[in-house]
């Protein structure tokens, strides 16, 4: 059984949720706290054994490259300012892996960026990791779903449980038989209403595929908002061959919505020892002014 090396990290959509910023940032870019979306990604990818990347980007993404590039010029500076931690973190980010990029020329949906890989790929298996879901760090969920490749033999796809009225945001599955976590499929439903979901199931950005993926993409034709939607061909693979949904470990936060990235931003602040005293104490701030605007509200009611 070959070993998964390598890994594709779709990042040529626009971003509307997060307009106007996302109109001159990608999406992909925007920071949790001080690192952006896409270098948890990154990491999560290295840490779980795969040494060469391949970001699919867009029209607009060239911050993407420029950030895991050197930047001789501010490198220069900070080593001029004997900023030497900040000097080592900026020349480590430009050496964290193999990064390789190709662009997605249409806006064809998730399918077909995933599609614009099979030259970089070939015919190994791989990963697949979405930018919307960052993962627990010290338990990557791409590791489990390696894991439990190498138990199968199959694709595999990491799932989590999610509240009934967001499974209309996810794919979701109909599972079957489920041992130790891991789930035979019956099928795989893209973006289903709530009367319409087989489960609470959803799909969670983390993905392991064998290559004849590829084969369903090429010939999938266009679902939900006329886009070549990945589900749809997981769907029509599964039909084939068994490919199998892993409840993965560990907590996971959502980066794809505006209320969700504020929670996921503030997450991550409360784990860094500097900022977790003085953010608790501005919150306590923040909630007995918003409870004494409350109270005055209610009197001037009455």
């Amino acid at each position: 059984m070959q070993t998964i090396k390598k890994a594709v990290i779709p990042a040529a959509g626009l971003g509307t949720r997060f307009l106007p910023v996302t109109k001159s940032i990608p999406k992909e870019m925007l920071p949790i706290v001080n690192k952006p979306v896409i270098q948890f990604i990154v990491e999560e990818a290295l840490k779980s054994g795969i040494e060469d990347i391949l970001i699919v980007t867009g029209n607009g993404k060239q911050a993407i490259e420029n950030h895991f590039d050197h930047n001789i010029q501010l490198e220069h500076l900070l080593h001029q300012k004997g900023k030497t931690e900040l000097l080592e973190e900026m020349e480590h980010i430009s050496e964290l892996a193999n990064i390789h990029y190709v662009r997605q020329k249409e806006m064809k949906g998730l399918g077909h960026a995933i599609g614009c890989a099979r030259q970089f790929i070939g015919n190994e298996p791989f990963a697949v990791l979405l930018g919307d879901d960052l993962t627990d760090p010290d338990q990557p969920c791409l590791k489990q779903l390696i894991d439990q490749y190498n138990q199968t033999g199959s694709s595999v796809i990491g799932v989590q449980r999610v509240e009934e009225e967001s499974v209309h945001r996810y794919g979701i599955i109909d599972p079957k038989a489920n041992k130790n976590r891991l789930y035979e499929v019956n099928g795989f439903v893209e973006k289903p209403s709530v009367e319409e979901a087989p489960s609470n199931l959803g799909i969670i950005g983390r993905y392991v595929f064998t290559p004849d993926i590829f084969d369903y993409l090429e010939t999938q034709e266009a679902g939900k908002g006329g886009e070549i939607q990945l589900t749809d061909a997981i769907q029509r693979m599964n039909i084939d061959r068994s490919i199998y949904a892993y409840e993965f470990e560990g907590e996971r936060y959502d980066a794809g919505e505006k209320l969700d990235f504020i929670f996921t931003t503030l997450a991550f602040a409360l784990k860094d020892e500097e900022l977790k005293a003085p953010l608790l104490t501005k919150f306590k701030e923040l909630i007995s002014k918003e409870e004494q605007k409350e109270k005055i509200a209610v009197q001037i009611g009455k």
